[in-house]
């Protein structure tokens, strides 16, 4: 994170571009027919205010109305952080020991003193039922509606300055995932790999992501959110890495598998089903296409050669802002499912995948960060996608 000359953070974006964001949501809930919008979900509080801490842990609440300035309430400790960070904000701080839910009710009526129409994230995974339940018997009658996209949506598409930010942590992944490679070798450990990766991730001017690294080897290839211990490798093990550079909480996740020693048989031609169905999914990934249709494409490489009975959950998911412990942005990810009618757009980043791990024919699998343009696919990172033998 940039500093100025006395040492205190350099928001990532100037100040009016996030007051520009709020007008936007602003437009939105009042074209939603919302007389006020209770925010918690600490990507969408960052997207608006640039509110950038580890302090998420604890509820925060962003309060919004048309016609009213925005309230955050977050503890009261936080005050010196969000007075330099987001001085543009009003504040409501709660100590550890107050009713919490009393307070959230209370700041909801100075934004908007009788809403009649109340949107809240009821989907996320940051909303605290007390606090939901006091601000309904509060304005009992109000009707609550379930406004979980309504900020989300604005952020689905990166703008020009976010995706120069989410190139920097592709960058960043890069030397990380080189780094990780470079490292494994039989008599290795995982976390020697892992902390390579760390290492390098550090050197290449990264910041905390909201996943570690993903490191596991040949008896925990398919644990798919478990990460490394102190195995060491051996020959014939394959090695998963999996893993995202951060820059201003933007991120750009890759993986690779590497093959310590020898390539098991049927990997090989497994590896290049998998490479071709991502260059399948890479090319129809475009402005208007439904995301059905990008697994679509990614299903029938493995169809017509001799995997139709392998099939995934989704072939890749958008990324961007992401808190821990997730860089998917909270939540279950909006995925490139088969049958799923989401249009993408161009400026949407994907961590697009290519997994074919447990076919029963052999294991390989790929990654990258992608962004949907009028050509196709665009992939961030410059990391090789070929197998690659320790």
């Amino acid at each position: 994170m940039r500093v100025d000359a006395h040492g205190q953070r350099i928001p990532l974006f100037d100040r009016g571009v996030y007051r520009r964001r709020r007008e936007r949501a602003a437009a939105a809930l009042q074209e939603a027919g919302l007389d006020v919008l209770v925010v918690t979900a600490p990507e969408n509080i960052y997207y608006l205010t640039g509110l950038d801490h580890f302090g998420y842990f604890a509820f925060h609440m962003l309060v919004m109305a048309a016609d009213a300035d925005p309230v955050l309430v977050a503890r009261r400790m936080e005050q010196l952080t969000i007075s330099r960070d987001v001085g543009d904000i009003g504040f409501r701080g709660y100590g550890d020991d107050e009713d919490l839910a009393r307070l959230c009710s209370e700041v909801v009526g100075s934004v908007t003193p009788r809403p009649q129409r109340i949107g809240m994230e009821l989907a996320n995974l940051y909303l605290i039922p007390a606090v939901a339940r006091a601000i309904q018997e509060r304005f009992d009658g109000a009707e609550v509606v379930d406004a979980t996209e309504l900020i989300t949506g604005l952020r689905l598409v990166q703008s020009p300055e976010e995706l120069e930010v989410t190139r920097r942590a592709a960058a960043v992944t890069d030397a990380m995932m080189q780094a990780a490679v470079a490292t494994a070798a039989a008599g290795v450990t995982e976390r020697e790999v892992a902390a390579a990766a760390l290492e390098a991730m550090m050197e290449a001017g990264g910041e905390p992501p909201g996943f570690w690294p993903f490191v596991r080897s040949t008896s925990r290839l398919n644990e798919d959110h478990t990460t490394w211990t102190d195995y060491a490798l051996k020959e014939g093990d394959a090695l998963f890495l999996e893993m995202s550079g951060s820059v201003g909480r933007y991120h750009a996740p890759m993986g690779r598998v590497v093959f310590i020693g020898d390539v098991p048989n049927g990997s090989e031609y497994v590896a290049g089903v998998c490479l071709e169905a991502f260059e399948a999914a890479r090319e129809a990934v475009r402005p208007g296409v439904e995301a059905g249709r990008v697994y679509a494409a990614w299903q029938d490489v493995l169809d017509r050669n001799g995997l139709a009975h392998y099939r995934r959950h989704h072939c890749g998911y958008l990324t961007g802002i992401g808190f821990p412990p997730s860089w998917t942005g909270n939540g279950i990810p909006r995925a490139l499912r088969d049958g799923s009618r989401m249009r993408l757009a161009a400026g949407m980043v994907f961590h697009l995948m290519s997994w074919t791990m447990g076919t029963g024919q052999g294991d390989y699998f790929v990654s990258d960060p992608v962004v949907v343009t009028p050509n196709g696919g665009e992939r961030l990172s410059r990391t090789p996608q070929d197998l690659v033998v320790k």
